[in-house]
């Protein structure tokens, strides 16, 4: 499915270089496994959207804040090479890592060190953000929420808590969350009263949206044999995003993050 109307979209959020390992099932306490394949990506919820709202053909800018490290550096180049403007801030800390073992079609995360996140005293190009059609906020402080609050639209994911309270209401026009996680479904009923609409995915079942206007979207088939759910929620809130920068309704933009989210379930590892 192609989507012609390319537009400036942003993100503002967290990224993490992910180790990849292949098994043929999680392993019991004490067990050796062979993996069948491993690889390495720039990846978190940030870095996922990133990449997917460039493939989706737009202009991408992320604001993010990264170690001064090899992982960092390899983090940064690996996402310019798939068409995003990074924006980073260079810390002392380690860039975040992770070990995702997927498993039959399912992904189990451990994450290694502080997730690294942009704050408004960063010296980044946040002026950029207004000239942002739209705007994904995955982490950050209260300030680079006001900025980018500054986007024509700012969709959030409610892991983005600490942020989003220390807001006024409303503080995001649209909070995107599974329903199938407990901890992003509590935070989002906390959030409730800080976001116009709340997105609320269903997986298999498709979904729902409630607030200042409501509606539910079907699931889209997977375009293959489902091969690794990693990264499908952020591929959904990235192409909801896109489509709402776009100036189409809820609920097609609904449609565009499903088709995005049933694409990345047939892929291995982050998009």
């Amino acid at each position: 499915m192609k989507y012609p109307r390319t537009v400036r979209v942003a993100v503002v959020g967290h990224v993490e270089w992910v180790d990849f390992i292949a098994v043929p099932r999680l392993p019991h306490e004490g067990e050796v496994l062979h993996a069948k394949e491993a690889f390495t990506r720039a990846a978190g919820g940030g870095g996922v959207a990133a990449v997917v709202l460039a493939e989706l053909g737009a202009e991408v800018d992320f604001f993010c804040a990264l170690g001064q490290d090899a992982d960092g550096a390899a983090a940064a180049q690996q996402l310019l090479d798939r068409g995003v403007r990074v924006h980073a801030a260079w810390r002392s800390q380690p860039t975040r890592r992770a070990v995702t073992l997927l498993e039959q079609g399912e992904r189990t995360i451990v994450t290694i060190g502080e997730r690294l996140e942009p704050v408004a005293s960063d010296a980044l190009d946040w002026e950029i953000l207004a000239q942002a059609r739209g705007v994904y906020f995955t982490a950050g402080d209260a300030g680079a929420l006001r900025e980018a609050r500054r986007a024509g639209v700012l969709v959030a994911t409610p892991r983005a808590c600490q942020a989003l309270e220390a807001g006024p209401p409303p503080g995001v026009d649209a909070l995107v969350y599974s329903g199938h996680d407990h901890d992003e479904a509590d935070w989002a009923r906390r959030l409730a009263g800080r976001a116009r609409v709340l997105v609320e995915t269903r997986g298999d079942e498709g979904g729902i949206w409630f607030g200042a206007e409501q509606g539910s979207w079907p699931a889209v088939p997977a375009p293959g044999r489902p091969r690794d759910s990693y990264g499908c929620g952020d591929s959904f809130a990235a192409g909801f995003t896109f489509g709402l920068a776009q100036g189409r309704s809820v609920a097609e933009a609904a449609g565009i993050g499903a088709e995005r989210g049933a694409r990345c379930l047939v892929r291995v590892g982050a998009p």
